[in-house]
């Protein structure tokens, strides 16, 4: 993809984002071209469907939160960067609820918008918990897989954006039960 074509769609989705939030995942497609700087024409060649923009927009969701593991691991203590990403997993969980229903139905048309998602986020998980146990900050005896299940358990129950603080204290909660013992 051309450099100006890639703006194009990463403009594109950064919109679809912010008006999706807005006005729900029923919002006019052509608003989504206007607030990214976008002709119509430039975002149908770039996602032909609602359905194909809606996927594509949780997949880049799910990208940028795995992406940014290492960035914050460049710039914070292990322990720290897995507590910053956890909170960026709940504002990552809270926008995907929005879209459950819209991604149940492509899921039912045949498309798998979840993809390799649950082993992009796992993988992330895995990278900082293990750069957590190297540093000594955390047991040794928890896995990765575990602490996915209970960011998936807080996510099931207190992912709404009304419920964000319920949801910190719940991960305050496992964070602090992660916590090496000396």
């Amino acid at each position: 993809m051309r450099a100006d074509a890639r703006r194009n769609r990463d403009k594109i989705l950064a919109a679809a984002v912010r008006v999706f939030a807005e006005e729900g995942l029923d919002a006019h497609l052509e608003r989504i071209a206007k607030e990214a700087g976008v002709g119509s024409a430039t975002l149908y060649r770039n996602f032909p469907t609602r359905e194909v923009l809606i996927e594509a927009v949780y997949r880049n969701e799910v990208a940028q939160l795995c992406d940014a593991v290492p960035e914050l691991l460049a710039v914070k203590p292990p322990y720290e960067a897995l507590r910053a990403w956890t909170r960026l997993f709940l504002d990552y969980v809270t926008a995907k609820s929005g879209m459950a229903d819209a991604l149940r139905a492509i899921a039912a048309a045949g498309s798998n918008p979840y993809g390799h998602s649950r082993e992009m986020i796992q993988a992330a998980v895995t990278t900082l918990m293990d750069a957590c146990a190297d540093a000594g900050t955390i047991r040794t005896d928890i896995s990765a897989t575990d602490m996915g299940a209970a960011l998936e358990g807080i996510a099931l129950t207190s992912a709404g954006p009304d419920q964000r603080e319920r949801a910190e204290r719940l991960l305050d909660l496992t964070l602090d039960g992660l916590t090496a013992r000396t």
